[in-house]
């Protein structure tokens, strides 16, 4: 995603937004510096608050025909000091609905393991690790010089249809992070350093504010208290990408036949990357400030027609998918699949 030099409002650290491209860093919390979406939120403590995040599809062809391919030194993107996941990357969905958002997914109120969720979402989320194109991140390291290891473990749900968001409705960072909040003292999700919470909402709710106009999901994170103790949680906001269809999918036809959760998983897959090689916006990224994911945001590469004329550019766990590439940080760099 795109950082940006923003006031966050949210009870909690830093904000990455996402389907990203990149983002410029964050400078002082109580200041508002190139804010590209076009509001500005005020900051609830002193923390530096992190926004990066996946611009749309027109915002990111305009800046890359502006700018060309974002700079830097080597393979264009440097290490900067920061936490990443390098011991794997641990995923939980939150079905923010009154109703099931996919095609079999969960039932709404439930909760249960990533092996039950029989939704497109559910079997990407379990397929993504181990994979030749999540391998990318592998080429990225901790401070310790240790590769990222290759896997994702999508470990559970939760349909939560709880306060449900509807319609157009704006959801600001502080709500998701109560909402996580509640999760966790009711034990619906546990708490758990290296888990990254995929917030799913339906239609054209308005995660964050600039969902569909600014951008079409992010990341960051927040805090939040687990057995009396405040603790960093990473989320991301994963709004319902086929409500804006021009603005967030490519516009393909679905490989799966299933065109809302079809056009979910580039920038679900996207946010992942992110917050596995830059957990807290202070690990990998270049002089832009882009992470690996924005540096290749709404390119495929070599893309393929799948049996129902759908478009796709990899297969994962039987089932074909259209995913953007990511940048490997090796030899001179660049985006690729494998």
């Amino acid at each position: 995603m795109k950082r940006l030099s923003a006031a966050i409002v949210a009870s909690a650290g830093v904000v990455v937004m996402g389907a990203c491209t990149d983002a410029s860093r964050v400078v002082n919390p109580s200041t508002t510096v190139d804010l590209a979406p076009s509001y500005t939120q005020t900051p609830d403590n002193a923390q530096e608050k992190h926004i990066a995040f996946v611009p749309t599809k027109q915002k990111a062809d305009a800046e890359r025909a502006a700018r060309g391919k974002p700079g830097g030194g080597g393979t264009g993107i440097s290490y900067h000091g920061g936490p990443v996941l390098q011991a794997g990357t641990k995923v939980v969905a939150i079905y923010w609905n009154a109703t099931p958002i996919y095609n079999g997914g969960p039932a709404a109120g439930t909760t249960g393991a990533g092996t039950a969720d029989g939704s497109l979402i559910g079997h990407f989320l379990r397929s993504l690790g181990g994979t030749p194109y999540f391998g990318i991140n592998s080429t990225y390291k901790d401070g310790s010089g240790r590769a990222i290891v290759n896997s994702v473990a999508y470990t559970s749900y939760w349909a939560n249809n709880t306060s449900a968001p509807t319609g157009t409705q704006t959801i600001t960072d502080a709500q998701m992070i109560a909402m996580l909040q509640s999760g966790i003292n009711s034990g619906q999700i546990t708490y758990d350093a290296s888990t990254l919470y995929l917030i799913f909402t339906a239609g054209q709710v308005n995660l964050g504010g600039g969902f569909g106009t600014q951008y079409c999901g992010y990341h960051t994170h927040g805090t939040v208290t687990d057995g009396g103790v405040s603790k960093v949680a990473l989320y991301s906001a994963m709004p319902y990408d086929y409500g804006f269809p021009s603005a967030c999918t490519n516009g393909t036809a679905s490989p799966n036949g299933d065109p809302g959760a079809d056009g979910e998983v580039s920038v679900l897959a996207h946010e992942i990357e992110e917050t596995t090689t830059d957990m807290l916006g202070s690990a990998w990224f270049d002089n832009r400030g882009y992470e690996n994911a924005d540096k290749c945001a709404w390119t495929f590469g070599t893309t393929y027609t799948t049996g129902n004329g759908g478009v796709a550019n990899v297969n994962m766990g039987g089932k074909d998918f259209l995913v953007q590439r990511n940048w490997k940080n090796s030899g001179s760099g660049g985006c690729f699949m494998l």
